[in-house]
């Protein structure tokens, strides 16, 4: 293992990433650090030095601008779950989208990047590459790629705690993990993959809590709602309701689909998934 200039100072690392694992600081600040680092006999000129090196050396993993987590090569650490990491990333911040769809087990495809739910008014880090920053990509943090949804404060709902690993994490629940699909189907695999996940689950679906979701996220995911409800043959009060909320002008079914489809003016929507007949 190299030094980090003073053999006593890189001891002294290893032992504040012990202490800090003692403590139950698996995922840590730099401030946090320099309360750690005198009892561990780092010296603070020595602090930023010693974390660098650290992280060379794989003991800790650096996540983001002066947040790190602890290394499973650490003695006595258990590897940080990547859900875990993304709560520390953002805040306020819900797995969600195609990682949620995955984790209630409501689709067999494994997301490549975990998609992390988060306000417009938190600070959320991106990839740089060149010096620049690329608001479209993911942010990467080891093995795994983060990517940040942003939703205006009053859109951040439907969540419930779970435990994953040792970490307590917030995720969206069955209910609004779907209405996002709904919404936003290129962050859940496709809007077909998502349908299919709706009707396997319907079931089991609140519909009257998802439906009071709908007509918070706007109409026209209500109206995709109201379609996917009477589409699957559910006869509820929550679809009447769900007809009578007003919307301006035909949306497609799928948002992200093809144009044209023929005009449901039940459901004021361009029924435009494959298959389909219509314009």
């Amino acid at each position: 293992m190299d030094t980090i200039t003073r053999p006593k100072q890189s001891l002294a690392g290893i032992e504040m990433v012990r202490r800090l694992a003692r403590q139950g600081d698996r995922i840590f600040s730099t401030d946090r650090a320099r309360e750690i680092a005198p009892g561990a006999g780092v010296k603070p000129p020595y602090l930023g030095e010693a974390l660098h090196h650290l992280a060379k050396n794989g003991w800790i993993v650096p996540l983001r601008r002066g947040l790190y987590a602890l290394s499973s090569s650490a003695p006595g650490v258990a590897p940080v779950h990547e859900f875990e990491v993304a709560m520390a990333l953002a805040a306020p911040a819900a797995i969600s989208h195609w990682s949620a769809l995955h984790y209630h087990g409501m689709t067999g495809q494994v997301p490549r990047v975990v998609f992390v739910l988060t306000t417009t008014e938190g600070s959320v880090p991106r990839m740089r590459r060149a010096g620049s920053a690329d608001p479209g990509g993911g942010f990467p943090v080891g093995d795994a790629t983060y990517r940040f949804v942003q939703v205006r404060p009053h859109r951040f709902f439907g969540t419930e705690q779970v435990w994953v690993g040792d970490a307590r994490v917030s995720i969206t629940d069955r209910e609004r993990t779907l209405l996002d699909g709904f919404s936003m189907p290129q962050h859940c695999g496709d809007f077909p993959e998502v349908l299919h996940a709706f009707g396997a689950e319907l079931e089991r679906l609140d519909v009257e809590r998802m439906a009071g979701y709908a007509s918070r996220l706007g109409a026209a995911t209500a109206k995709r709602l109201g379609w996917a409800l009477e589409h699957y043959g559910y006869d509820g009060p929550e679809v009447e309701s769900l007809v009578r909320l007003p919307i301006k002008g035909y949306r497609g079914l799928d948002p992200t689909g093809r144009e044209g489809g023929a005009y449901n003016g039940r459901w004021m929507l361009r029924e435009n998934l494959p298959g389909m007949t219509g314009p």
